[in-house]
């Protein structure tokens, strides 16, 4: 039986990424907007939106309850600089709660006092589309 912890990462964010898009809809403003003040330009790929919210989701799964800010820090990336040294930039938050927003619409994590957790319908939804990509699942 395979599960999030045994699953390649790339594989299982584009996997749910593809099956969010079916389920979720995307806000107007994630074509025009950078993902954080570290990046030059918006994001290339047209489904940068679903696979941040499949990244949140598998992120929420290991290391909830998790947060904007926690997860801010864990996207962001260094800032070039031409003269001093690279310094550690946080990504912008309002991609990742309205990912936050979509994902609790879809009953996949809550909020709770300590930040976001995982719900058990959340929880399948992972776990079935590593059985997925494992080729775990049986056919009728």
């Amino acid at each position: 039986m395979s599960n999030v912890y045994d699953t390649n990462p790339q594989e299982l964010v584009k996997a749910a990424a593809q099956k969010l898009k079916e389920k979720v809809k995307k806000p107007d403003y994630i074509n025009y907007v950078k993902s954080g003040s570290d990046k030059e330009r918006t994001p290339q790929d047209p489904d940068f939106f679903f696979v941040r919210s499949a990244s949140v989701l598998r992120q929420v799964y290991l290391n909830g309850p998790v947060g904007v800010s926690r997860l801010r820090t864990r996207y962001g990336s260094g800032k070039e600089h031409r003269v001093h040294r690279h310094h550690h930039i946080r990504s912008g938050g309002s991609v990742i709660s309205d990912s936050f927003k979509a994902l609790e619409q879809l009953n996949y994590i809550k909020k709770t006092k300590r930040g976001r957790v995982i719900t058990p319908q959340g929880k399948s939804f992972l776990d079935k589309t590593c059985k997925e990509i494992k080729g775990d699942v049986k056919k009728d």
